[in-house]
């Protein structure tokens, strides 16, 4: 009788433990529409919130798509690129859903298998912001760069020679800077970067006397892992690198902007 009892009450315990279960997912399923679409946007906004890279990518979009209403793009080109910019976030949003799941399951615990499912998840949206670039190279080239490589070609023979002046100036402000700040050496370490201000510095270059997108593809990659090699080595922080090729980009398009201004 009393095994019977025993055996009933564990009965009654596992259905209330079943019932408990059962109403905490009736609290978190949505009952309509409107509720399941205000569960999306709170998955959008945790993603922002807590994934640097979503808002990084969102800043970026926000900019290209009002760049492209300043510069009145044809609306095929609008929604071409538009595309490609959902398909970029799209395929970052399912990276944080598959990195946070696999969190859960393995916690702190390292598989084999985990870390392949975030490299390919990782992988979908490198692949994403390749296509993104080129998307972005060939509609906005004719608008942005086009204008300057007219004024380059009129001086094309001191094109090079306007390459090796940005860069020595690029150089110029690196060490004015580390000057200011008092910290690093020309070489290593302190604000900026001086590897990422002189390899986007050359990349610009490149992008502006070439003007051809598989070459700029590459020397783009080339610059990144001149960049990345200084996070690795643990010479630079985040921000230094940035920091440098922000200065390396800017100071060579603006030398030549004011050369194909000057050629006029």
């Amino acid at each position: 009788m009393k095994e019977s009892e025993k055996k009933h009450g564990s009965e009654l315990r596992g259905r209330g433990s079943e019932d408990k279960e059962d109403k905490e997912l009736d609290l978190i399923r949505p009952e309509n529409v409107f509720e399941s679409l205000n569960c999306a946007i709170e998955g959008v906004i945790y993603a922002v919130k807590h994934q640097r890279h979503i808002r990084y990518f969102f800043a970026i979009a926000a900019a290209a798509l009002l760049l492209s209403l300043t510069l009145n793009l044809p609306a095929i080109e609008f929604v071409l690129f538009s595309i490609a910019i959902v398909i970029l976030l799209f395929a970052e949003l399912v990276n944080t859903a598959i990195e946070t799941t696999i969190d859960i399951v393995c916690g702190k615990r390292y598989h084999a298998l985990a870390r392949v499912a975030k490299d390919v998840s990782a992988g979908a949206v490198l692949i994403s912001s390749i296509g993104v670039f080129i998307m972005s190279y060939v509609i906005f080239s004719k608008y942005l760069i086009d204008p300057i490589s007219g004024g380059l070609r009129t001086g094309k023979a001191f094109a090079g020679h306007v390459a090796v002046v940005a860069l020595l100036i690029v150089l110029i402000a690196v060490v004015a800077s580390k000057a200011y700040f008092g910290k690093g050496s020309p070489l290593h370490g302190g604000m900026p970067s001086g590897h990422s201000a002189v390899a986007f510095s050359l990349w610009a270059s490149v992008v502006l006397l070439t003007l051809n997108p598989i070459v700029t593809l590459l020397t783009f990659i080339m610059a990144l892992m001149v960049s990345h090699s200084r996070l690795i080595g643990g010479v630079h922080t985040k921000f230094e690198v940035f920091l440098g090729a922000l200065l390396g980009i800017g100071i060579t398009s603006l030398i030549f902007y004011i050369f194909s201004v000057i050629s006029k």
